[in-house]
């Protein structure tokens, strides 16, 4: 008996010291910490876009050359007896300032020659014109018939008329050939090279030097056809900033389009606009303190200023796809912009019509974008975290204050 009542006993206190064990170790374990919620809103980067009116610009290049170039030679012969300063490689001449001299006394001679020749002509054709007078008096008096061209001695008239013309002629051509010895500038130059020295004697026809016409420079401006679309009246009169190095500093010169070539290079297939600059090596008094030179000879960058946009904006070629574009709107949510695209500029288009200043460009990439789809930016995710483990820190300060 008592056996039995041990065998029901001892379960039970088993059972019960097991329950008590269970709930003391419960009572120890401390709840499960709750997990973060993890916000999965794809971050993207962002570029604010700026919209302003805009001027088309088309790029070129080119040699800076004068528009007047001239090879000087000498019309008479003789020795060069007088050289200018100026007439140096490098030096600035005036119109009509005397470059050099070969020896007049020849010419000199000659033109008295001729004015000689000329007073005799003269002379002689004074006295055939009274012989005349005095043979038609005489002819009146002896008959009443009328007196033949010979009678009135008009052959001997008309031949003294032609030596006084052709001796006006020779004084013309002895003034002309005293005029040539003095060698001097058709117009405001440069000197390129002079191939003449003092005491040199000169044939008609020899090389005295170059000139290098310092009013006017030009520049060929190769463009390629389909940039003249760009450009006001396809360039006419368009203006041009010339890009070059002066004393190795970057110097800007404002030119414009004078003319256009009207063909197209055979070998560069380009269509070829010239662009003039006045006045180039700034010798007029109101350019000499405010203008830096641009020498012949130079290589400038050239930006032609073409077509006016009202607004516009560049953006990378690559962010647009089918002519759209994802900006991030105001809910922070993509949403994809139909656009114009005026032109492609390298890497870059310029859009003209579709968005605003101040639109919000998304321009990192995104796996599977959908329009109208949540997104956050970096700054966003940062706060949303601050924002939690500040909610964690005041349950807890209010855990152990319980």
């Amino acid at each position: 008996m008592v056996t039995r009542k041990k065998q029901i006993i001892v379960p039970i206190v088993i059972l019960i010291a097991g329950i008590l064990l269970f709930m003391a170790f419960a009572s120890m374990k401390k709840p499960p910490e709750e997990k973060a919620k993890v916000d999965n809103t794809p971050i993207v980067a962002v570029e604010e876009i700026s919209v302003a009116p805009m001027t088309l610009t088309v790029d070129s290049y080119g040699i800076v050359t004068p528009k007047y170039e001239t090879e000087i030679v000498a019309q008479v012969s003789g020795l060069i007896v007088e050289l200018s300063d100026a007439f140096v490689r490098g030096g600035f001449v005036e119109k009509d300032q005397l470059l050099a001299r070969i020896d007049p006394s020849d010419y000199e001679a000659a033109l008295i020659d001729a004015e000689a020749n000329l007073a005799s002509a003269s002379a002689a054709l004074e006295q055939e014109q009274a012989q005349g007078k005095v043979a038609e008096q005489e002819w009146k008096r002896i008959t009443d018939a009328s007196p033949t061209e010979l009678s009135l001695r008009k052959p001997q008239l008309a031949q003294e008329l032609a030596r006084v013309k052709a001796a006006e002629a020779a004084v013309l051509r002895a003034k002309r050939n005293l005029e040539r010895t003095e060698i001097r500038a058709p117009y405001n130059a440069m000197i390129e090279d002079r191939n003449i020295g003092l005491g040199a004697f000169v044939g008609t026809g020899n090389r005295v030097g170059k000139l290098l016409g310092t009013e006017t420079a030009e520049v060929r401006l190769p463009v390629a056809d389909n940039q003249l679309q760009f450009l006001i009246d396809q360039g006419k009169e368009a203006e041009v900033d010339l890009v070059g190095t002066y004393a190795g500093i970057d110097t800007t010169w404002r030119a414009h389009i004078a003319r256009s070539e009207g063909v197209i290079d055979n070998k560069s297939r380009m269509s070829y606009l010239v662009a003039e600059i006045k006045d180039p090596y700034s010798l007029l008094p109101a350019n000499q303190d405010a203008k830096t030179p641009l020498r012949f000879g130079s290589y400038v960058n050239a930006n032609i200023l073409g077509l006016a946009l009202a607004q516009a904006t560049k953006l990378p070629r690559y962010l647009v796809v089918n002519n759209q574009v994802a900006v991030l709107d105001d809910e922070s949510k993509l949403h994809y912009v139909d656009i114009e695209i005026v032109r492609q500029d390298g890497g870059d288009v310029i859009v003209s019509k579709g968005l605003t200043h101040g639109d919000q460009l998304i321009t990192s990439a995104l796996d599977y974008p959908v329009d109208g789809m949540k997104l956050a930016l970096p700054g966003d995710k940062s706060e949303n975290i601050d924002a939690e483990e500040n909610k964690e820190t005041d349950t807890q300060i209010a855990s152990v204050k319980d």
